[in-house]
């Protein structure tokens, strides 16, 4: 999952609405293991929300939180295991579909659109009918596309966001990858 997560950096992640296109660029994403990572949605067992991460490499896995929120993830983990997998999309630097995402968050700035996972899905238009979504299949509405190459020592590594009360190593572990100084990363 970490490989994943820092190859997904630079990727472009498009979202199309009524034939528009709107997304962007990979800046930030954070790699979610499975039955002994204790900060992943995997850990334990399957559920009726997680079971999507023990599912094919390349889905989506949408879910709510705080009440309030979508999250976008890609399901990731090597072929043929029966252990979850995903990758948290953090931010995007917008690329498409400007007006559609200013009209999503509200009129806020730019840099504000898309600089957090639940500021992501709500630019984007990402909610619960995209969960289990392939997002390698070029007709579905949400997917990846090529985009530019970023060097390693463009990337940043440190601990993932939001686990303060998961036990070492996990808390810890530095499973969350950022391009360095892009400014749409979301802390």
């Amino acid at each position: 999952m970490p490989d994943v997560a820092r190859d997904l950096l630079g990727k472009h992640l498009i979202h199309v609405i009524d034939g528009q296109r709107i997304g962007g660029m990979v800046v930030e994403a954070e790699a979610y293991g499975g039955w002994d990572d204790l900060g992943s949605h995997g850990h334990g067992r399957v559920t009726p929300r997680n079971q999507v991460m023990y599912g094919p490499t390349g889905m989506s896995y949408v879910y709510f939180i705080y009440g309030n929120y979508w999250m976008f993830n890609v399901v990731a983990k090597p072929p043929d295991v029966d252990y979850a997998g995903a990758v948290l999309i953090r931010a995007l630097e917008p690329l498409e579909g400007d007006s559609v995402m200013a009209a999503n968050r509200s009129q806020r700035p730019r840099r504000k659109w898309t600089n957090g996972p639940a500021k992501l899905a709500m630019a984007l238009g990402i909610g619960k009918s995209l969960n289990q979504h392939d997002l390698i299949d070029p007709k579905s509405p949400l997917f990846f596309e090529e985009g530019t190459l970023i060097p390693d020592e463009h990337v940043e590594t440190g601990p993932r966001i939001g686990l303060e009360s998961v036990p070492e190593p996990w808390r810890s572990i530095p499973w969350r990858f950022w391009i360095e100084g892009n400014e749409f990363v979301s802390r």
